[in-house]
């Protein structure tokens, strides 16, 4: 295993600052058709640019709908003030960690995603207290819990790594499964740490509400992964998840997170949830970029990067690749990625061009807490 690729588990203080942060939002009175911000300021609003076609759509297995923060285009927006000196800093974190190459987490640390169709048994997946709450959070299990009745496809497995992430997408029911630390235990059961579920996802704006989801920001990892058939179309036409190191303090987040588990006081720390632009004006043709880290950055020109999680380098979230090798006996990220290991993909990348959008970039305008 090659040490860049490595991820640890998450601190025991992160996980008190994502769990308490899961309280709040648990415990957060909630008025229908309003969400609740980090700061009450006037939102920027969503572009959207002409070159987003409607025949510009992802795979037919992405599970999120056009009204989605996931599909926002980020054309013709000025960038936020502290933008200078955020992508500075993030270009460094980049610069000074495993030779200046941002990680690429297709081989360990990605999502492993299941497509279930209408005739997949569904289970109840346990909770496992990997985190020693000592009690199990309302809502988890039981009638109607986040974690019952799940479609889990026969021969499934967690992706690869510490974070053992699992996604099940079900087009006929329309809902949406991720979890955290999944595992299948001897008698043949489901276990996780956390997750959560998203009913109607096509309509959905792209989160977990009420402390749910596999993220520490409650953003769907399943919407911003560079999944294999992104890769095999040719085109990434969605936002791409980002993790960094040092997000900025967990009460200071951006929508579409909904809570984060960052620690850094620093006032030019990026928030997690803060969408990234390429700026539009690099060029993206010639032999720099890999193929792969080209489509990323078309992406981030056309939909940005997402910050959905801290982590110890920068590092764009692929699809895990075990799922389909374990099916049909081939690496299929070797296949596509050809002699370039993964460690490599993202040699080269313009991190130093990313704009910094506003503050709640793309949040809808009505209905807001005040």
């Amino acid at each position: 295993m090659n040490a860049r690729a490595s991820r640890p588990i998450r601190s025991s203080a992160s996980n008190r600052c994502r769990w308490a942060t899961a309280l709040a939002a648990l415990l957060t009175p909630i008025t229908a058709g309003c969400q609740v911000s980090a700061a009450c300021e006037p939102p920027a609003a969503a572009a959207t640019p002409a070159d987003l076609a409607a025949a510009d759509q992802p795979p037919p297995d992405y599970p999120f709908g056009p009204a989605s923060a996931w599909r926002t285009g980020v054309g013709g927006v000025s960038v936020a003030a502290t933008s200078t000196t955020g992508i500075a800093n993030l270009a460094t974190a980049v610069s000074d960690r495993y030779g200046g190459v941002a990680a690429f987490n297709a081989g360990r640390f990605g999502n492993n995603l299941y497509t279930a169709d209408p005739a997949t048994p569904r289970v109840d997946v346990a909770f496992d207290d990997c985190q020693h709450k000592g009690y199990v959070p309302d809502g988890l299990t039981g009638p109607e819990g986040q974690f019952t009745g799940v479609p889990v496809p026969a021969g499934a497995i967690p992706a690869a790594g510490t974070d053992r992430m699992m996604s099940i997408y079900s087009p006929s029911s329309d809902q949406l499964w991720e979890f955290w630390v999944m595992q299948r235990s001897p008698d043949g059961g489901w276990s996780a740490c956390w997750g959560g579920r998203i009913d109607a996802v096509s309509q959905s704006p792209g989160y977990f509400l009420h402390g749910f989801g596999a993220t520490a920001t409650g953003l769907s990892g399943t919407g911003g992964m560079v999944s294999l058939a992104d890769v095999r179309s040719g085109t990434i036409e969605h936002a791409v998840s980002l993790v960094i190191p040092d997000p900025a303090v967990a009460s200071r987040y951006s929508w579409p997170a909904q809570r984060s588990d960052g620690d850094n006081t620093d006032p030019q720390a990026i928030p997690e949830g803060t969408r990234l632009r390429l700026d539009p004006s690099v060029a993206l043709d010639g032999p720099r970029l890999t193929p792969v880290a080209r489509m990323i950055a078309r992406a981030a020109q056309r939909y940005g990067f997402l910050v959905t999680d801290k982590g110890p380098a920068v590092a764009v979230v692929a699809e895990g690749g075990t799922a389909e090798s374990e099916a049909t006996g081939r690496d299929p990220w070797r296949e596509l990625l050809g002699p370039t290991p993964d460690y490599q993909v993202l040699k080269n990348f313009p991190w130093n061009r990313l704009q910094v959008l506003p503050h709640d970039y793309g949040k809808p305008t009505t209905g807001r807490c005040t």
